[in-house]
């Protein structure tokens, strides 16, 4: 297939999953910017878009079935431990995911938790950890 059919392709890909998971302009640009640098699919070159697709069918695009409800995929072990630790806080404290996507909107400016760094993850675990201490009863 030549260069130009499977950039074609690839774009109509990436905008399909785009569609299927239900996301903005805005998050769809901060997802590429996230994993590329660059906030348009159409200025990407082959590798770029590859790793695109490889996200996006990760977050449950292509028809893949979705992760119980809304937890993210971490991809290291590092981010693992921090997503499952604040999935027990979450737990503890009758919280959807949506309240912890909200905090690293609020805090960093990334639209969904698994975008954070571990750092960034280290932090919303310790907020979470402080607003626990701060309801407990006296």
């Amino acid at each position: 297939m030549n260069p130009e059919r499977l950039r074609q392709r690839d774009l109509a890909r990436i905008h399909l999953a785009k569609k299927q998971l239900g996301m903005d302009d805005n998050m769809y640009r901060a997802m590429l910017v996230d994993l590329t640098g660059k906030p348009s699919a159409g200025e990407m070159d082959r590798r770029e878009r590859w790793t695109v697709l490889q996200e996006l069918g990760r977050l449950g695009g292509f028809g893949a079935r979705k992760e119980h409800s809304g937890k993210p995929q971490a991809p290291s072990i590092e981010k693992t431990r921090l997503i499952a630790k604040i999935e027990a806080q979450l737990a503890n404290e009758d919280r959807p995911w949506t309240y912890v996507h909200a905090m690293a909107k609020r805090m960093f400016g990334v639209d969904l938790v698994q975008w954070c760094h571990p750092d960034q993850l280290r932090k919303i675990v310790a907020a979470l950890a402080y607003d626990a201490r701060r309801k407990e009863p006296r």
